[in-house]
């Protein structure tokens, strides 16, 4: 009698690691340009609204020329001519703060305004007691 051939009961893995270490490969040589390339516009997002706080929460505007206003609530109205001063801000806010420590604290910030300026007045809301300081956005266009 003949003798049968046993099929062979184990997988050759060696390819599926070869193409895994080119996939490894490949991603390591561009994730670092992907970062480059992208272009980011910061001041839109589909995020919630500020309407859905339940507490009024403080909200520090700052105009692309700087002038800087500061309102409770995301319905107070104020006019152009109604801005304040970095100092005057870091003492409302600190007013504010002090009176309800666990207010919500937004920025909304011109997209064209300076990065710099907008770390400045969030470092100043933080030390006048804000926990958590939020940037407001647009909502994004679709």
């Amino acid at each position: 009698m003949a003798k049968r051939r046993q099929p062979m009961s184990q997988i050759n893995i060696v390819p599926l690691i070869d193409v895994m270490l080119v996939l490894l490969i490949v991603s390591m040589v561009t994730v670092p340009l992907l970062n480059q390339g992208i272009e980011v516009n910061l001041p839109q997002d589909s995020s919630g609204t500020l309407e859905d706080y339940d507490e009024d929460p403080l909200v520090v505007t700052v105009r692309e020329d700087k002038r800087i206003y500061v309102n409770v609530g995301v319905s107070a109205e104020f006019d152009e001519d109604s801005f304040i001063s970095f100092e005057e801000m870091e003492e409302r806010a600190s007013k504010v703060l002090s009176a309800r420590p666990n207010v919500p604290v937004f920025v909304r910030g011109d997209q064209a305004l300076d990065y710099g300026y907008v770390m400045q007045v969030i470092h100043a809301l933080k030390e006048a007691g804000a926990d958590d300081v939020g940037l407001v956005t647009e909502p994004e266009e679709l």
